[in-house]
């Protein structure tokens, strides 16, 4: 039942759209490979990989799968719905639970068309076949990462602080990446933005940044400098920037989103004593 009022749900957005419209499959497309990066962690790395069919993730001494979501993996066998619940509250078909770095905290408020729309795209994504290797953790996962989520309204796209908050959590997940303290996970509370957390991978070892409006964060960048940093990778004394940040990804936002982004993230307080 699920199933049918999702696909029914997405056949009367398509239905309702003017002719030239963004449908929900280019918005799928749009927020994939651009602004929720989901190839940065789903993509093998290398000229002939095949997108979105899988990568194992190495962090924190941990070699954690980021299994094929392509439509030959082990989600080619789920439902719209069950798709869309894996992603928006980390729970498989089967009950079990998907654990980080899968940022679950930040889709559970994903809206309804952007969800739907990132189901729709993954659907049409060219299918590879590879086998389903379960992600093995020395700690237990929690039974659920909060109650069901019912229903999420949309966000008004445009040039906004809201819309920015928008990106910047649900869909990019920066404040979740730049709040992690290790062991802990992220901590909104007490670390939100302020970064200091250690990226382990081939790249070496990277330090997420302090993304508040203080002055050991973004306060003394123009937002150009900041456009640069978050879509090119690259500071303003014209040295690059480490992964895990999605650059690539990131350079395919349109100019309206990358300056909601930058004008939520001027509202960031600064930690205190930063």
């Amino acid at each position: 039942m699920k199933r049918i009022l999702i696909a029914a749900g997405l056949a009367a957005a398509m239905a309702g759209l003017p002719a030239g419209a963004e449908t929900p499959l280019e918005r799928g497309a749009y927020l994939v490979e651009g602004p929720a990066g989901c190839g940065n962690c789903h993509s093998p790395k290398g000229p002939d990989a095949a997108p979105l069919s899988g990568w194992v993730l190495v962090d924190a001494g941990l070699e954690i799968p980021a299994h094929n979501i392509t439509p030959g993996g082990r989600v080619g066998q789920w439902s719209d719905a069950e798709l869309a619940r894996a992603i928006r509250e980390g729970i498989r078909p089967d009950g079990s639970v998907i654990g980080p770095p899968m940022p679950i905290h930040g889709y559970r408020h994903l809206s309804d068309g952007d969800l739907a729309a990132i189901v729709a795209y993954l659907r049409s994504v060219p299918a590879v076949e590879t086998e389903f290797t379960p992600a093995v953790y020395p700690f237990p996962l929690p039974p659920n990462w909060g109650p069901p989520v019912d229903s999420v309204a949309e966000v008004p796209r445009g040039r906004t602080v809201e819309y920015g908050a928008y990106l910047a959590g649900p869909v990019a997940h920066c404040t979740e990446c730049h709040s992690l303290l290790p062991g802990k996970g992220p901590d909104w509370e007490n670390n939100f933005g302020g970064g200091g957390y250690e990226f382990e991978g081939p790249w070496g070892i990277s330090v997420a940044a302090n993304i508040t409006n203080g002055p050991d964060g973004l306060a003394g960048y123009s937002d150009a400098e900041i456009a640069a940093m978050i879509t090119e990778g690259r500071r303003p004394d014209g040295s690059e920037m480490l992964p895990p940040m999605p650059y690539h990804h990131f350079a395919r936002m349109t100019e309206d989103d990358v300056a909601a982004l930058i004008l939520y993230l001027r509202t960031v307080p600064p930690l205190e004593g930063n």
